[in-house]
């Protein structure tokens, strides 16, 4: 190999070096982030709207490169309309079918930055056994260091919209309830504490 093609290749690995460096992993905080929902009653009568009470994930983010990655895991069980009979109900085979479909998980990847911050994200729902695609938009997202812990914390708000028939949760259909959910994924993740190296 010759000298320029050498130095080339040494400024390749470089910069590939330099690009993994600058990304920081961040562990969302499952007492800050509660995934949200809204869903039709009886088509259009009234909006019901719930949460999901235990969340985990992690977030990969590089604002320098305009690139990250998103990896959310809901509990399904955890589902909650602030009703405990209609919570109950929602387990069961009509709905999430919770003991034989235990997550939900979104997996994507932080899309059409600008200034630093994500815009999109560019992914998939995985939902009661079926996997579709997903785009949410961010509505808000910040940086900023944690007042304890001395680490960056970042949060967003994030929301999209599908049907839930297409995730084989058809409870309601015959009786004209509109099969529409909006998505609202409200999270806030810690950068992951660096262990020096010894």
């Amino acid at each position: 190999m010759s000298f320029g093609k050498s130095l080339l290749a040494a400024c390749i690995a470089s910069l590939s070096l330099s690009a993994t460096a600058a990304s920081i992993t961040y562990k969302v905080d499952p007492e800050h982030t509660y995934p949200s929902f809204e869903a039709d009653h009886l088509g259009g009568l009234s909006i019901w709207r719930g949460k999901f009470n235990r969340t985990s994930g992690t977030i990969t983010l590089d604002k320098a490169a305009g690139t990250g990655d998103v990896e959310i895991f809901i509990d399904t069980s955890s589902a909650d309309f602030g009703h405990d009979v209609l919570n109950k109900a929602m387990q069961g085979q009509e709905m999430f079918e919770a003991d034989r479909y235990p997550q939900a998980v979104y997996k994507g990847r932080l899309a059409d930055f600008v200034d630093g911050r994500p815009t999109r994200v560019i992914g998939e729902l995985a939902l009661h056994g079926i996997t579709r695609p997903l785009t949410l938009k961010i509505d808000a997202f910040k940086c900023m260091p944690h007042p304890l812990f001395k680490r960056e914390l970042c949060g967003a708000d994030a929301l999209a919209t599908f049907k839930r028939d297409d995730f084989g949760m058809t409870a309601g259909k015959d009786y004209g309830f509109s099969m529409d959910v909006a998505l609202r994924i409200q999270v806030e993740a810690i950068q992951v504490e660096q262990v020096p190296a010894e």
